[in-house]
């Protein structure tokens, strides 16, 4: 394993299932969490860090400071775990969407993307790809939602998970459909939003006093369904998030009143396509192969 210079005290902890994670006391004292794994992609660990100062940049919503980073290990700050109190609940919600609506210049845009950059440019996280474990999707530059989503993730997506196995060639025939028809089932256009990416429940830790923080981002301007039908998708979180998230919106701070955070339409594609196919990968990688078959594979996925 390789720790931060002067770092004492390692003790094993859980930390997901693609690093290894650590309990350190850092050469100032600091407790940390240490984060790192023998072969890891040039750039992955700043990424994680620009995305994580990126969410935390509007103040709505916490996030672990960075104490150290290096392309072999990611220092955060501790936080002692707890459960989501209801006043938890609803500062998630109404912090995500403060969060969205503080935007970022183009879909597709990474942490630290200024309007002027050169179209791709990847700011703190190094090329222009998206990174996800070992993982990686392109990330350029679009004009639009349907463009960007069905470019730079559905259909890498479905070709990995095709190539890997884990899905069929009718499978990724069934995508490559959906994809054809995401400027009807998008909804109205809406500017991007600041994404975490990958928000299901197992990143968003509450700390001992019941306050959410976002944890693990795959951080980049997109569609705030991604991160609402995330929640979704895997079920078991209170539905006061929602709620306080709609409110948030009525109040006119930050989304227009007019608007619900998840259309069935948008929110289907959200939870069928790229979760999905996420999951297919992963169990490929595996070796555990989860095949989907038919023209209706990725309709089965959205139930």
């Amino acid at each position: 394993m390789t720790l931060p210079p002067g770092a004492r005290g390692a003790v094993r902890v859980g930390g997901g299932n693609v690093n290894d994670a650590y309990s350190v006391v850092m050469a100032d004292g600091r407790r940390a969490f240490v984060k790192t794994r023998a072969s890891v992609a040039a750039g992955e660990y700043r990424a994680e860090a620009a995305g994580l100062r990126w969410l935390s940049e509007p103040g709505a919503l916490r996030t672990p400071a960075v104490h150290a980073v290096h392309e072999q290990y990611l220092a955060l700050q501790w936080i002692e775990q707890g459960q989501l109190s209801d006043a938890g609940a609803e500062e998630l919600g109404r912090g995500l969407a403060l969060t969205h609506a503080a935007g970022c210049p183009w879909f597709g845009a990474p942490p630290q993307a200024r309007g002027d950059s050169a179209a791709g440019s990847a700011g703190e996280g190094g090329a222009p790809v998206a990174r996800l474990g070992g993982l990686e999707l392109p990330n350029d530059r679009c004009a639009s939602w349907p463009e960007f989503y069905a470019r730079c993730r559905l259909l890498p997506l479905a070709r990995a998970a095709r190539d890997g196995g884990a899905i069929s060639p009718q499978g990724a025939g069934a995508v490559r459909s959906l994809c054809d028809r995401l400027e009807d089932l998008a909804g109205p256009a809406e500017p991007p939003a600041r994404l975490h990416g990958d928000l299901w429940w197992g990143n968003v830790m509450a700390d001992s006093r019941g306050r959410p923080w976002l944890i693990d981002p795959w951080a980049y301007g997109g569609h705030r369904e991604v991160d609402l039908a995330m929640l979704a998708l895997f079920g078991g979180g209170p539905a006061r998030v929602l709620d306080a998230y709609r409110e948030q919106g009525a109040a006119g701070r930050g989304l227009g009143a007019a608007r619900e955070p998840l259309p069935a339409a948008g929110a289907a594609v959200a939870r069928c396509a790229v979760r999905g196919l996420l999951r297919s990968v992963r169990a490929a990688r595996g070796g555990a192969l989860r095949r989907l078959s038919g023209p209706r594979a990725a309709e089965r996925q959205a139930g």
